[in-house]
C-alpha cells in the first residue's frame, strides 16, 4: 500500500496537469483547429510547464537552493514558484494569448493566479499543497469545458474526483501536508478557475 500511495504522488503530478487540460481541450473542443497548430501548441506547452520546470529543479539542486524534488520547507518553494509564474506569463504572451483559444488563455490565467497565491503563502510560511492546486483547478476546467461545449464527461469527471481523493490520501500518508494544507490547495486551485468562468463561458 505504501508503495502505491507514493505512485500516486508521482503519477499525478503537479507538472503533468497543465498538459492534461490541454490535451483534453484539443480533444474535446468541436472547433477546427489545424493539426499542425495542435501540435506545435502541446510542443511549446511540454517544453514550457515539464521540461524547463525540471531542468530548472536540476539548477537550484546544484545550486544548492533546493534539497529535494518535494520542496519539502516553504523556505525552498518561494523560488521555483516565483520562476514559474514567470513560465505562465509567457505562455499567456507567446503560446496562448487572449487573440487566439480564449478558454486555455484563461485556464492559464487561473493557473498564474493559483501559482502565486500558492508562492504568497510560501513567503508566510503556510504550505498549501501544490499537489491539490493542480488537480481541483484541472477538474474546474473539465466542468466549465463540458458545459461550454454541451458534452457528457461525467464518467472523466468522477474519475477526477476518485484521483483527487487518491492524491490527497497519498499526500496524508507521506506526512507531505496535513488536512488544513490539502484544503487549503483544493481552494486555490478550484476557485481562480471558478471565479474566471464570467469571462469566457458563454
Amino acid at each position: 500500500m505504501n508503495h502505491i500511495l507514493k505512485s500516486i504522488s508521482f503519477i499525478f503530478h503537479p507538472l503533468i496537469m497543465p498538459i492534461l487540460g490541454v490535451i483534453f481541450y484539443f480533444s474535446k473542443s468541436p472547433r477546427f483547429i489545424p493539426i499542425e497548430i495542435i501540435k506545435n501548441k502541446l510542443i511549446s506547452i511540454s517544453i514550457l510547464t515539464l521540461i524547463l520546470p525540471i531542468l530548472i529543479y536540476y539548477l537550484l539542486k546544484t545550486l544548492g537552493k533546493t534539497k529535494s524534488i518535494y520542496l519539502k520547507t516553504t523556505q525552498e518553494r518561494i523560488l521555483p514558484l516565483g520562476l514559474n509564474c514567470i513560465i505562465i506569463y509567457l505562455i499567456l504572451k507567446r503560446v496562448f494569448p487572449p487573440t487566439e483559444i480564449l478558454e486555455l488563455y484563461f485556464f492559464f490565467v487561473g493557473i498564474l493566479l493559483s501559482t502565486l497565491a500558492c508562492f504568497i503563502l510560501a513567503i508566510l510560511k503556510f504550505k498549501a499543497s501544490i499537489h491539490m492546486i493542480a488537480i481541483s483547478g484541472v477538474l474546474m476546467f473539465f466542468i466549465a469545458l463540458s458545459i461550454h461545449f454541451s458534452i457528457n464527461i461525467n464518467g472523466t469527471l468522477a474519475l477526477m474526483v476518485i484521483i483527487i481523493g487518491a492524491t490527497a490520501s497519498s499526500r496524508l500518508h507521506l506526512n507531505a501536508h496535513n488536512f488544513n494544507e490539502l484544503i487549503v490547495g483544493f481552494c486555490i486551485g478550484f476557485f481562480p478557475q471558478l471565479t474566471l468562468l464570467n469571462y469566457w463561458l458563454v
